[in-house]
């Protein structure tokens, strides 16, 4: 999955470059009384979520009499280049809802406020790597209220495994069992285990030191390790041709059409299988991330407050309002995602088995979380991804080697970063 496409009705709008500056004037202290009129603004929550957004609203109105919360919900479409251009103009609503690569640029131009400055009490609510993934690397300081996350098993058809002579109660947890097992099916039933190429985050999930002493490392020998396995991989007919495209986004449909046999995904996913592919439905294994660290990926977005804001009060107060474990655990039984909070985990909707697969993969779900990691750093941008993909398609195709490829995609990315 991408970064931001774990909630029905959110589409990613990556993080391109901006040139920003912290704002001169003086904002209203986060000490102040929790009264006056604020904005604020999510992104393409309308309407499916409309009922409970409108509820945490009303809610808040009547815990905080003498507020006003003015909700605006933006399209997807738009919604980087609107943000910044609002953050450009000093004009960012009071309080904003970003993922924490789109919080990175405005936290480090001094946009944001530092919730560890100004809210150093609320921390102990919030899952420590939820709150660690609004933190400026190596500078410190939460510049974001984690809202909700995501992580997901991985769905692989039992039926191809079978046929390939592979257990289908034993598919691969590391790496190394992944280009096992891949090879073994593509040589036997010419059928390819994946759909696509790995993204900064798998290198993560390898193990792979991504980001260090203010520049991406990606390019290190076990990065190159794990480009030649996917070398292999693609040469045996492991991984599909299509998946080397720029934005290619058809690896759930070819996994649904059976034509690979591995795929990511979250528990929301199931319904999906079973109204559009009930014979793969029929089929569905269904097992833990594949990781060589122990931890699996970590997807969240969160909610913001400018410096901007001129109720810098009634905003943190909001934002500590709306993402609290109640109102938090009420949206993810509606939405298929996961809270962020310390207690929010404890509900037995995410402890508790009821027999269905849905429930299964959920309290799985859960239970990954709070050890999982956002391995995606908040520095990588949209650009960044782009040069990656297309520096891995080279290596798979032969046009470079895997540490050529990788050592150019480090420079591009270091480059950009700069």
């Amino acid at each position: 999955m991408k970064r931001r496409t774990f909630l029905a009705g959110l589409a990613a709008v990556p993080v391109a470059g901006c040139g920003l500056s912290s704002p001169t004037s003086s904002n209203s202290a986060a000490t102040g009384q929790v009264t006056g009129e604020i904005t604020f603004q999510t992104w393409s929550l309308k309407p499916k979520y409309t009922d409970y957004v409108s509820g945490v609203i009303d809610a808040f109105q009547k815990q905080h009499q003498g507020t006003t919360v003015k909700w605006v919900d933006q399209p997807a479409d738009g919604y980087l280049a609107k943000v910044m251009a609002d953050a450009s103009a000093g004009s960012l609503p009071d309080v904003i809802n970003v993922p924490p690569d789109l919080s990175f640029p405005l936290a480090k131009a001094g946009q944001l406020v530092n919730l560890d400055e100004a809210l150093k009490e609320a921390k102990p609510e919030y899952l420590a790597n939820a709150w660690q993934a609004f933190e400026i690397p190596g500078k410190g300081g939460c510049y974001g209220f984690p809202w909700y996350l995501n992580t997901g098993p991985i769905f692989y058809n039992k039926a191809l495994f079978k046929d390939a002579g592979l257990d289908p109660e034993k598919p691969p947890t590391t790496f190394k069992e992944l280009e096992t097992q891949a090879l073994r099916l593509a040589q036997s039933k010419k059928i390819a285990m994946l759909g696509q190429t790995p993204s900064i985050a798998d290198f993560g999930l390898y193990g792979v030191k991504v980001f260090e002493n203010d520049k991406f490392t990606f390019n290190e020998p076990k990065g190159v390790e794990f480009v030649e396995s996917y070398k292999r991989m693609y040469d045996a007919g492991a991984l599909i041709p299509e998946a080397l495209t720029q934005n290619y986004t058809g690896a759930g449909t070819k996994f649904m059409a059976q034509q690979t046999a591995l795929n990511p995904g979250s528990a929301y996913d199931l319904d999906k299988f079973k109204t559009d592919a009930p014979s793969l439905y029929a089929n569905i294994g269904i097992t833990k991330p594949i990781t060589n660290t122990g931890s699996a990926n970590m997807f969240l977005h969160g909610m913001s407050v400018p410096k901007s804001s001129k109720n810098q009060a009634t905003a943190l107060a909001f934002g500590r309002f709306a993402t609290n474990a109640e109102n938090q655990v009420k949206f993810a039984k509606l939405a298929s995602i996961f809270p962020s909070t310390s207690k929010g985990g404890d509900d037995p909707y995410f402890t508790t088995e009821d027999g269905t697969d849905q429930a299964r993969v959920r309290v799985a779900a859960a239970k990954q979380l709070t050890t999982a990691v956002n391995y995606t750093p908040v520095q990588f941008s949209d650009q960044m991804r782009e040069a990656l993909l297309q520096q891995l398609a080279d290596a798979m195709l032969g046009k470079k080697s895997p540490k050529q490829a990788l050592d150019d995609a480090v420079n591009e990315c270091n480059r950009l970063l700069k």
